[in-house]
């Protein structure tokens, strides 16, 4: 990944515009990387993987009907051989 401080960025705009065609552009202010220019097509990609993505949520705000869910769930018995490994 390319690097460019803040600075040199703005002066250099186009250069990295192009850059960032080929691999990202890390802007960076005092050493520390505030931004990232990518392609289009890494911004599809990083679109597409952001959507596949699962929330995740804390289980005193799961929704009642997921609780009830999960409370009636039962496991497929071709796993009941994985509780041995919750055993000491």
């Amino acid at each position: 990944m390319i690097e460019a401080t803040a600075t040199d960025f703005a002066k250099r705009l186009g250069r990295y515009r192009r850059a960032a065609q080929r691999e990202p552009v890390a802007v960076t202010d005092r050493s520390v990387v505030t931004e990232v220019l990518i392609s289009k097509h890494d911004f599809d990609e990083y679109m597409s993987l952001k959507a596949r993505a699962t929330k995740a949520w804390r289980v005193e705000d799961l929704p009642d009907e997921w609780v009830q869910a999960i409370e009636a769930s039962e496991m497929d018995p071709r796993h009941a051989h994985l509780d041995d490994l919750l055993k000491d």
